[in-house]
């Protein structure tokens, strides 16, 4: 609820700074246009993730994979990381910390073993792994507008250097942490049988179809779209009660829209030229540095959507756009409204009794948020020399 009460605030100030003019209607116009397609893909893949979820298919992948951990939890914790890698790069980081987040903790209750290490590689690697492809990350959709002719595929190579270091880094960090906790046994435990099969095959078939049509060029809110009704139709024959408003992200559309509107009316007051002297130019390493760095202190700050948003025009060409792009991803690890996908994972925490601090949380981000970024931006260095 707090979400839609700071989502509803920012819409007001937004249609205030309209009504007054610092907002030209122009350039409200354009800005909604453009972002029309990235909050229906949010709503759909949204609507999507939760039938899946609600019909077992994470809950069946997660026991699949204590099967395939045998007793060691070091293999089960990888199997995990892949798990909230790919699940963070094809359906984003939002899906990743409010789906996976409890079936990995259930996971580890029911394998005997601390669900923290689950729980924290589950956050980080939502916010870390959401390079590498446009759906991973709303900021990336954002950034898609700024490239033109690149597609999914494109934009994957531009980002592949930073991307796998993105996940490296933390991934050792975390296991250096947990080590004690990661190097343990467990005994596998037999799984249970799904509620419904049909609903479980059909949400697997069309996950799996949707996942290569998301990087196929086709716009991502059309198959988003596509399956969202497709397996809603399934549940309406099966279990309709699953069917509510509830499964609508409208407190995130809502915050969204009042980011969009207010740093569009910031950048009307000279928010820009503000911004151009901070995160400097040019494509060597240290000007690659200071506009990731810019961009992690900005969303640690204010959270990373307004950070990428305020930043967006002073990057100003594809590779500086990815410095920035590692900034307000990969960098939201130090404060809890670094990303929203953070607050959201948090809460999830203590629905299911999970007791993980911000003090330790943010501690931790100190340490691997500096080093992920810096060594991030130096690889897109290397890859794309000035």
């Amino acid at each position: 609820m707090r979400t839609a009460i700071l989502g509803a605030a920012l819409v007001v100030v937004g249609l205030v700074a309209l009504a007054v003019g610092i907002l030209p209607v122009p350039e409200a116009l354009a800005i909604a246009d453009r972002v029309w397609p990235i909050l229906l893909f949010v709503i759909a893949i949204t609507v999507v993730t939760e039938l899946a979820a609600a019909a077992g298919i994470f809950r069946a992948v997660a026991e699949r994979t204590a099967k395939w951990g045998a007793g060691r939890a070091w293999l089960l914790w990888l199997l995990v990381l892949s798990l909230a890698v790919l699940s963070t790069i094809f359906l984003s980081l939002d899906t990743t910390a409010v789906l996976l987040t409890p079936v990995v903790v259930i996971l580890a209750r029911h394998v005997g073993l601390s669900p923290l290490p689950f729980a924290l590689t589950t956050v980080w690697m939502a916010n870390v792994a959401s390079l590498l492809l446009p759906v991973s990350n709303l900021t990336n959709l954002l950034a898609e507008h700024e490239l033109p002719g690149v597609g999914p595929l494109e934009f994957a190579a531009l980002m592949a250097a930073p991307a796998v270091v993105s996940i490296v880094i933390p991934a050792a960090i975390l296991f250096i942490v947990y080590r004690k906790d990661l190097l343990a046994r467990y005994e596998p435990k037999k799984s249970r049988e799904a509620d419904d099969r049909v609903l479980l095959i059909a949400s697997g078939v069309i996950v799996a179809v949707l996942m290569p049509l998301l990087v196929s060029g086709i716009p991502v809110w059309m198959p988003a779209l596509g399956a969202a009704l497709v397996l809603g139709g399934f549940f309406l024959v099966r279990r309709p009660a699953v069917i509510r408003f509830g499964l609508l992200p409208w407190q995130l559309v809502l915050l969204a829209a009042g980011l969009f509107l207010v740093v569009e009316a910031a950048h009307s007051l000279g928010l820009g030229t503000l911004l151009a002297t901070i995160s400097g130019a040019g494509h060597g390493p240290l000007s690659l540095l200071q506009l990731s760095a810019t961009g992690a202190l900005g969303a640690n700050a204010i959270d990373n959507l307004p950070a990428y948003l305020a930043l967006e025009p002073v990057a100003g060409d594809p590779v500086r756009l990815v410095a920035l792009l590692i900034g307000v991803n990969v960098g939201p690890l130090i404060t809890p409204w670094a990303s929203l996908a953070t607050l959201l994972w948090h809460e999830r925490l203590k629905a299911l009794d999970v007791h993980f601090s911000w003090a330790r949380y943010c501690l931790l981000g100190l340490i691997a948020a500096p080093l992920t970024v810096v060594a991030a931006t130096l690889a897109l260095a290397l890859a794309h020399p000035a």
